[in-house]
């Protein structure tokens, strides 16, 4: 109420009622933005992003060592044997390599996937009765 006996002040038509809203608006507004608890839930957001981030940098960098990791492992086991089957390849080239180089990932791992590149290739054929075929390897 306005004062004693009258009408809201969203009752009153002209400027005065349009001033007493604003003003009722931007104290309002000040109110809230001088809130410590509206601070504080500001800052405990940011913190939550924050923490976020820092969680997914991690995951992402432990996806990325056990990649490389099982990378180098895989390619020091073809290379040693000196060949390779075309499931193996593809394997390692589509499931581990390129998601590893499109991550980021570089180094021993291109290295050692560059020798198996050259490795020459099996194939592998299974009879009806589930027997196992080497065939001759070829190159790529």
């Amino acid at each position: 109420m306005c004062g004693l006996g009258r009408l809201p002040l969203f009752y009153y038509e002209g400027v005065k009622t349009m001033y007493n809203l604003l003003e009722l608006l931007a104290t309002v507004l000040c109110a809230v933005f001088a809130s410590s608890g509206f601070w504080a839930y500001l800052i405990a957001r940011r913190d939550k992003k924050k923490a976020k981030a820092e969680k997914n940098n991690s995951q992402t960098e432990m996806i990325m060592g056990l990649g490389h990791d099982r990378i180098i492992y895989l390619c020091e086991k073809y290379i040693e044997r000196g060949w390779i089957t075309s499931e193996e390849y593809e394997n390692i080239n589509t499931w581990l390599y390129k998601p590893y180089v499109e991550m980021g990932g570089n180094g021993t791992a291109k290295r050692l996937m560059a020798l198996v590149d050259n490795l020459p290739v099996h194939v592998i054929d299974y009879t009806s009765d589930g027997k196992r075929i080497e065939q001759p390897a070829k190159q790529k």
